[in-house]
């Protein structure tokens, strides 16, 4: 108790930097089964540790649950930060929080200590859109300069494009994200969630080599990933039994059919926007095979594609601190009043000030 009581005290009156000085940045995130704390200074990442709830197989996560476990750590995951970085609290400029979109419970545990945090330190507070921050990490690690984004994950799937000083959706899902498509069918089939089941989906994927026709909903600028679960949840267990294919061949087949879907949407953006450079962010982007089928149609267009690995592509702390810090410089700040946590929460409801 001791040791988490020092965490939260270690400054009580707000640092007062040079001009000179580049603000450091804490974030805190928390949307869904990923709980991390990261901190980065002028495009530095100096910290970022996080924490996977993970369920047995078969299992998704509850909100209360990952709650839970996100409050039983995120004072540890703080310290770790702290000691990584070599900071103290008085070192900190500003703390940063995802606001959402997310799971409710988790989003409220996160806040709650964000603010708590904030005010214990005597620093300001911001709240920052979880999309927004996977996409200026992105472009902050890979450097593209303004591509057009596919962000896929859990809990969201969209094609967006800057314009006018927001993130345009261009493209999304009308149902499911495809993360989440991806994690019904490692239940279906009763594969690990550890250390992600969209991982152990990859893996198994490698080693298909039969295709199995799903149904391609692809509706103008949007998908549909809804059918196809449905499909597969009907149809995986007779085909299992009978011999007409394998765990993997089904984990391949959902693979292609999905990303096939993905670069399809992605394309027809770049083209509306002359756009040269793909940037793939969120937790299903560090899937190696959706970066070679993205890659190929880049080259086909004689365009660049960026994408990161896990450290930044999977939900961390250091998306929400990277967010922060371009929201800080640009004059940004969250009231305590204004603090509370959104579930729905869309990419372009955000003014991004700090753009041209």
């Amino acid at each position: 108790m001791l040791a988490v009581v020092m965490v939260l005290q270690q400054a009580s009156v707000r640092l007062i930097l040079p001009a000179e000085t580049m603000p450091v940045v804490i974030g805190f995130e928390g949307s869904a089964n990923k709980i991390g704390v990261g901190i980065i200074r002028d495009g530095e990442v100096l910290s970022n540790p996080r924490r996977t709830y993970i369920t047995p197989p078969g299992q998704g996560f509850l909100p209360g649950e990952t709650a839970k476990h996100h409050r039983g750590v995120i004072l540890t995951v703080l310290q770790e930060a702290l000691d990584e970085a070599g900071l103290k609290a008085a070192d900190i400029d500003c703390v940063a929080y995802t606001k959402g979109p997310g799971m409710g419970a988790p989003l409220v545990t996160v806040a709650i200590v964000a603010r708590t945090v904030a005010q214990l330190w005597g620093k300001p507070l911001l709240g920052v859109n979880h999309c927004i921050g996977h996409i200026e990490m992105g472009r902050l690690i890979t450097n593209a300069q303004n591509p057009t984004v596919l962000y896929v994950s859990g809990g969201n799937t969209q094609v967006i494009a800057y314009s006018e000083r927001r993130y345009r959706i261009f493209g999304e899902t009308i149902d499911i994200a495809v993360g989440n498509c991806l994690d019904r069918l490692a239940r279906v089939i009763k594969i690990s969630n550890d250390p992600s089941p969209g991982y152990n989906i990859e893996q198994m994927a490698k080693k298909g080599n039969k295709y199995i026709e799903l149904p391609y909903t692809v509706k103008g600028m949007d998908v549909s990933f809804s059918g196809i679960l449905s499909y597969i949840e009907d149809a995986a267990h007779k085909l299992l039994s009978t011999g007409q294919c394998t765990p993997e061949d089904l984990c391949f087949s959902l693979q292609e059919t999905l990303f096939a879907m993905l670069v399809e949407i992605t394309e027809r953006a770049m083209a509306h926007c002359g756009s040269q450079e793909v940037l793939i962010v969120g937790g299903v982007g560090c899937n190696l095979r959706l970066q070679e089928m993205m890659g190929v149609m880049c080259k086909e267009r004689g365009a660049r594609l960026f994408a990161t690995d896990e450290r930044f592509c999977i939900d961390n702390g250091v998306m929400i601190a990277q967010a922060g810090w371009e929201m800080f410089r640009s004059g940004h700040v969250t009231e305590l009043s204004d603090s509370w946590i959104t579930q729905r929460y869309r990419t372009d409801e955000v003014e991004v000030t700090w753009r041209d």
